[in-house]
Parts: structure tokens; C-alpha cells; sequence
């Protein structure tokens, strides 16, 4: 087994939906991995810093598909939402990129479904059960993974949230983009103490301006 890698970026590729495939050169090899887009972010192509990429190996009968997260937790977190039935490489890595690893271990471990339903594809029933299996175990292991609750200082109130992904989906972004702009300006203490639903479409549409 392939715990990580540590390379530099060779290419990275966008193809159906949001896959995002990075190269990562090691040793002279081409390492061809399957990554979240939040994780893509962080990678320049063709810059000589090395990065570092934990990996999970798929076999299947017809192919071997190997996946790469930022973090050990981010990996393994990974592979215990493949372990849910129903819940495939894909859909696993669209929560990850939806809601991010602490948002993410939050929502489960809480039963949030409504925070769990804002991934693509995944309904309230699917919901539910991803809840509903892993919640114990994710309040156990995130103790021991060292993964930070969310405070409720880094994010805007649920109605606030509303009033940004309705605004936001009218002008055509889509619901990943909207929940990366929100992560992304609550961490600016000015706007997170904020209460106008105004000042949060702004600082998101300027966010995804960039």
C-alpha cells in the first residue's frame, strides 16, 4: 500500500464533473492521481517544490485508481465514507470538496443533513445513512486524528447561508463554489461577525471573482 507520495507537479488535468487528475513526478515517474479540486488549488504546474500527497490505491478488476488528499485524517476519512453502502470514491470525494474535512466530520458526527445534501448527488436519505453509520465512529476518531471542531465563529448562521446560495445559484455558480467562497471568507474576522446576508453575497461574488 501506497501510504503518500512526494513529488512535484507535473500537470493537473479537470475532466468530467469535478474530477481533477494531478501528475505528480517522483522519481522521475509520473504518478497519474485522482484529487479533490480544493486540493488542486494549493499545486502550481510545473513549479519544483516538492508536495506531498497521501494516497489511497482502488484495484478493480479493470483498472487501479489511485486517490490523493491533502492530510492522513482528509485519506482516511475517505475510506470510511466508502465504507457506507452506496457511497462510492466519487461521491466520497465531493463531500470532502463541498464542505471540507472539519465541516465535513461536524455535519456527520451532529446529523446535519441539511449541510450533507448541499454535495451533488447526495439526497437526504443517502444523508441520513452516511449519519447514521459513521456518526459514532467519526466522534471517536476525530478525537484521535486531532481533527478541530469548526467553531461557530467561522460561519455565517443557517439563514444567512440560504440567502447566499439562492442569490449566488440565480447568478450560475454552482453549489461547491458557493460552499468554498463561504469557507474562504469566514475566515475574515470582520465579515464573520456580520449578521447583513448583503455584506456575505459581496465578499463571496468578489471571492469568486478572483
Amino acid at each position: 500500500m501506497i501510504s503518500y507520495l512526494k513529488g512535484t507537479v507535473a500537470n493537473l488535468s479537470k475532466g468530467t464533473g469535478n474530477r481533477v487528475t494531478l501528475v505528480l513526478e517522483v522519481n522521475q515517474i509520473g504518478y497519474e492521481i485522482q484529487i479533490p479540486h480544493r486540493l488542486s488549488q494549493q499545486f502550481i504546474k510545473d513549479s519544483q517544490e516538492l508536495v506531498q500527497v497521501f494516497t489511497h490505491l482502488q484495484i478493480r478488476e479493470d483498472q487501479q485508481i489511485l486517490y490523493g488528499f491533502s492530510s492522513a485524517a482528509e485519506r482516511d476519512l475517505f475510506r470510511q465514507l466508502v465504507s457506507v453502502s452506496g457511497i462510492g470514491s466519487q461521491l466520497a470525494i465531493a463531500l470532502i470538496d463541498t464542505l471540507g474535512l472539519p465541516n465535513l466530520v461536524q455535519a456527520i458526527v451532529t446529523g446535519n443533513i441539511r449541510a450533507l445534501s448541499k454535495t451533488p448527488g447526495v439526497g437526504s436519505k443517502t444523508a441520513e445513512r452516511i449519519a447514521l453509520e459513521l456518526k459514532t465512529k467519526l466522534a471517536q476518531w476525530r478525537q484521535v486524528a486531532g481533527v478541530e471542531k469548526p467553531t461557530s465563529a467561522t460561519g455565517p448562521a443557517p439563514q444567512i447561508i440560504e440567502d447566499v446560495e439562492m442569490t449566488l445559484l440565480a447568478l450560475g455558480y454552482e453549489s461547491q463554489e458557493i460552499g468554498r467562497s463561504l469557507d474562504a471568507i469566514s475566515q475574515d474576522a470582520q465579515i464573520a461577525k456580520s449578521k447583513n446576508a448583503e455584506d456575505w453575497i459581496r465578499q463571496a461574488i468578489s471571492w469568486l471573482s478572483q
